[in-house]
């Protein structure tokens, strides 16, 4: 562009009654044009005073336009010179190596160039973005939660905060939560420990990273339930640990003999709620899982994650409570008894990982939410958590029984195969050669939400079925929602 023209483009895109000001406008027509070359490199600008005038704007309009664009490199300034257009042409001829663009950052529609693992991940991804529509499983009903009584305490601890609880998170957490946590769990969950045992995490994924991270080399073999957690594969997987399968009976995890040949450094198990089947570990089994732990130096990670929700009977009691050897890391989290967006959960460690286990979690995420952990603190020291987890969990019980009424109603008693009265969800089989995957993405197409077994198998024989959640369903929806699903399910058995 000539820069006698450069007055005429500028009136053609002024808007001057517009809402953004002058002085922005006037520096975006400039920038555009220098990053498309109309405004060469080397080419000198009008003089701030002689633009103005030009443009019928005051000087300092202009003036304040050129000191963004210098600020920014798109000009430099010369004293007793002028200001000239920058070279914004990149350095180097990397840029010649590819036709297109497309081709340095991937063609739309295509996978750019992730990394194995990431490739992987992306491809086999499980998360769901419906978190809300009837049998959602793992969502609590977060209607429940006791807001009025949380904003007042977080108002209080907004009101008195100090700045070091605003500032980054260094070491295990708010110590007066980790007192109040252990001495909850001591009750509940008979877990042994001190305060100092307990590091506060931004949630189980994150618990799982770090544990991978700071206990297993690239390439170390790990224990996983099959079925088990999605998640917690997905995340040791993509630390490079070596995932072997060992498959769950009734009794808990099953490893066979050539599996016991060969040890892991890591054994990952839900001993008091398995998920997803939901049987609980028998007493000889978690004998037997200790005791092969500390004659091969493993460590087991034991994920306690709906406990609270037992609905008969006395709590079960944590794995951890039996380990005599220090070997168990238990996790817990708050997603489940509050709310999952909280992203609060914790670990109760062995006591010589504790202070390693605290550098690791500032070293790698930098944690915070120190005001939050204070509130969660003081929630639970005057009894509000005990009393919320107790309203749930009669909620929750009504919940299951109405969706066991409605699965002998529509399909027959046979059909159910979570046996423990427990937890935010339960299982339903499906005959063999049934497709739970389709069934899954039927009930999708009419906004209902279950989960395919199948898709918990790390490994083959898979066992079709579905996992239903009813924590978050209103109790008046729930029969004609199964009835709903059973339909569907009928249909895919006609086919």
């Amino acid at each position: 562009m000539h820069i006698d023209a450069l007055q005429e483009h500028i009136l053609q895109r002024l808007d001057r009654d517009g809402e953004i000001p002058l002085t922005r406008q006037i520096y975006t027509i400039l920038s555009d044009l220098i990053l498309s070359g109309e405004l060469a490199a080397d080419v000198k600008l009008p003089a701030s005073r002689a633009l103005a005038a030009d443009c019928g704007v005051s000087r300092n309009t202009i003036m304040f336009a050129y000191e963004q664009l210098l600020a920014e490199g798109y000009v430099v300034s010369l004293t007793g010179s002028g200001t000239f257009v920058s070279e914004t042409v990149p350095v180097g001829n990397w840029s010649n190596d590819a036709e297109t663009v497309e081709e340095i950052v991937g063609v739309a529609g295509q996978s750019p160039s992730l990394s194995v693992r990431g490739l992987e991940m992306v491809n086999s991804a499980q998360a769901s973005p419906e978190q809300w529509q009837p049998f959602v499983s793992g969502v609590p009903d977060v209607s429940l939660f006791p807001k009025d009584i949380w904003l007042r305490l977080l108002r209080k601890h907004w009101q008195n905060a100090e700045p070091e609880m605003l500032s980054y998170a260094h070491g295990a957490g708010y110590l007066p939560l980790r007192k109040a946590l252990i001495d909850r769990l001591r009750l509940s969950r008979s877990v042994n420990g001190t305060a100092e045992q307990i590091v506060m995490v931004s949630g189980l994924h994150n618990a799982i990273s770090l544990i991978t991270h700071l206990l297993i080399d690239p390439g170390m073999t790990v224990w996983m339930e099959n079925p088990g957690y999605w998640g917690a594969s997905t995340v040791m997987r993509m630390a490079g640990a070596n995932i072997v399968p060992i498959n769950v009976d009734e009794e808990g995890i099953a490893p066979t003999d050539e599996q016991l040949a060969n040890p892991p450094k890591l054994i990952f198990v839900s001993p008091s709620h398995q998920y997803p089947l939901g049987h609980v570990m028998s007493l000889a089994r978690r004998r037997m899982i200790l005791d092969y732990a500390m004659a091969h130096d493993a460590w087991i990670v034991e994920d306690d994650y709906d406990s609270e929700f037992r609905f008969a009977g006395l709590p079960i009691a944590s794995l951890q409570g039996l380990d005599s050897y220090q070997k168990v890391i238990y996790l817990g989290t708050f997603s489940k008894t509050l709310y999952p967006g909280m992203r609060l959960g914790y670990m109760v460690l062995p006591e010589n990982l504790v202070t390693h286990f605290a550098v690791g979690l500032s070293e790698m995420y930098r944690d915070g939410r120190l005001l939050e952990q204070a509130v969660l603190a003081d929630f639970i020291t005057e009894g509000h958590y005990a009393a919320h987890v107790r309203r749930a969990r009669l909620r929750y019980a009504k919940r299951s029984a109405l969706l066991r009424e409605a699965i002998v109603e529509n399909l027959g008693s046979d059909w159910i195969s979570s046996n423990e009265d427990a937890g935010l969800h339960m299982v339903i089989h499906l005959p063999k050669g049934c497709d739970d995957i389709s069934i899954a993405e039927a009930a999708k197409a009419e906004d209902i939400v279950v989960r395919p077994l199948s898709k918990y198998y790390l490994a083959e024989p898979r066992t079709s079925g579905l996992l239903l959640g009813y924590a978050n369903v209103p109790d008046e929806l729930i029969k004609p929602k199964f009835s709903q699903l059973a339909q569907i399910i009928k249909s895919k058995l006609r086919e």
